[in-house]
């Protein structure tokens, strides 16, 4: 269901012409980039309520410094509302270098004196191709999880809750803890997956050092790879376990369970 009409819509992005589609639908695109504050105070000009997407940078100062551009641009230009997405149960010291990043920028957003939300996101299921790597094919998930649990969700869910919050009145200085209803192990993913596919996979939990070496095989850069790894150990230690009831009753009716997901997967991840 449409709650706004898209010519009341500001998106704004890097590379404009990767979403004409939006353009044609009347949406208005702003370049800006996160690491050019003047860019960012140009694109907020005239918006009332703003979704801040957190980032995706890996190094861990200057992913700060990003998030800390956006926030002075809103503030700048005196945004009503600041939606944020977050990391579950985002605090101080923890494993994963993003959840540091983006309890600083709550923090942040907090100073501003502006009304929020924060949605504090779980890992998403979409991400379980990448997780997994080949092992529709191989029958083996190589990742050092240990027997730590993630409470897996659907972006799609998390996008329909955000559009309702984005549109409703009652969500200001409100944070909530994104997750599904369950928690799940690597090893328990595999017994879901064996069960919806008739398959055998199981999962071996490799040393860090391990998974390093088969990310680097990539040429993945060692700051993306560091990242990478620090995700596992969060998922080890449990930073990913909490589980809420704060998605369904934003969206008023059941989430996507993992089960139905797993059925999405293909054989040529």
């Amino acid at each position: 269901m449409q709650k706004v009409a898209p010519t009341n819509i500001v998106a704004i992005v890097r590379n404009p012409e990767t979403i004409n589609d939006f353009k044609e639908q009347g949406v208005i695109i702003r370049q800006a980039d996160y690491n050019d504050y003047e860019t960012l105070k140009q694109a907020f000009k005239g918006v009332e309520k703003a979704l801040q997407i957190s980032t995706i940078g890996v190094d861990v100062e200057t992913a700060k410094q990003q998030e800390k551009n956006v926030v002075n641009a809103m503030a700048k230009n005196n945004i009503k509302h600041i939606v944020y997405t977050s990391m579950v149960q985002a605090r101080p010291n923890t494993i994963f270098q993003g959840t540091e990043t983006q309890y600083h920028t709550e923090e942040l957003i907090k100073k501003t004196n502006i009304p929020y939300t924060f949605f504090r996101n779980t890992m998403y299921m979409e991400a379980i191709p990448e997780l997994i790597g080949n092992a529709l094919l191989t029958n083996v998930i190589r990742y050092p999880s240990g027997k730590g649990k993630v409470s897996f969700v659907s972006r799609t869910d998390i996008a329909e809750a955000i559009a309702n919050v984005l549109t409703e009145p009652t969500h200001q200085n409100q944070t909530y803890e994104i997750t599904g209803n369950t928690a799940y192990s690597f090893a328990e993913l595999a017994q879901l997956i064996n069960a919806e596919k008739k398959m055998n996979i199981q999962h071996i939990d490799i040393a860090d050092t391990d998974f390093k070496e088969e990310l680097m095989s990539y040429q993945i850069p060692v700051e993306v790879a560091d990242l990478l790894v620090s995700m596992a150990n969060g998922i080890k230690a449990g930073e990913f376990s909490f589980t809420s009831d704060s998605l369904e009753k934003l969206l008023g009716r059941k989430s996507l369970s993992l089960n139905e997901y797993v059925k999405t997967l293909h054989t040529a991840v």
